[in-house]
């Protein structure tokens, strides 16, 4: 059986995923990483929960934070950052700009590729980083 929360996949199989699959994946990561640490710290309420998810999962809000771990990406991550970026979606939402977009698809893809690698420490230290308070 396998075991989906904590995958150890190949790179060479995660190769043949698609970039916006890798993204896909790494939406519900990041989502995930999200909703864990406001109700780790207390930042919101049950009722406010949904709309503190919401303002940190936007494209906009992602691609702001991820100034702050482009600096500490190794080149494959980097590479994979890139590729992100670089895709195509085939929709772009109204509520953030063109750029904004593909640089959450970028932060997306990494976190699905290393989430299918099984590297949780590193997905949570670049997840810490960009949670950061200024």
């Amino acid at each position: 059986m396998t075991d989906y929360f904590h995958l150890d996949m190949p790179r060479d199989d995660i190769g043949a995923i698609s970039t916006l699959g890798l993204a896909h994946l790494g939406d519900a990561v990041y989502e995930l990483m999200v909703r864990s640490w406001l109700c780790l710290h207390g930042k919101a309420t049950n009722k406010g929960l949904h709309k503190a998810t919401v303002g940190y999962v936007a494209a906009s809000a992602q691609a702001a934070r991820s100034e702050r771990i482009l600096p500490l990406l190794t080149q494959e991550e980097a590479d994979v950052f890139r590729r992100g970026r670089n895709s195509s979606p085939h929709t772009v939402s109204k509520a953030a700009s063109r750029a904004d977009y593909q640089t959450a698809t970028a932060v997306e893809a990494l976190f699905g590729y290393l989430y299918l690698q099984g590297r949780t420490d590193r997905l949570n230290e670049l997840f810490c980083v960009m949670m950061e308070e200024n």
